[in-house]
């Protein structure tokens, strides 16, 4: 069973990021710049810790 992976990279400004990727390719969320990798990464455990009991709230702009 193919699953998901998380893609860190560094932007055109020099910043990290990471995107998270569907097992098809398919970007599904990326996250916010971050100054340094470590920081990328504390922002991936925090996804990969929150998701599973985030709520679902509809908005309406």
């Amino acid at each position: 069973m193919a699953v998901g992976k998380f893609e860190v990279y560094t932007d055109k400004a020099g910043k990290y990021r990471f995107r998270l990727k569907a097992s098809n390719g398919e970007i599904i969320a990326v996250g916010e710049s971050y100054s340094s990798k470590s920081a990328c990464m504390n922002g991936i455990e925090s996804v990969r810790k929150n998701a599973a009991t985030a709520t679902i709230e509809e908005v309406k702009d």
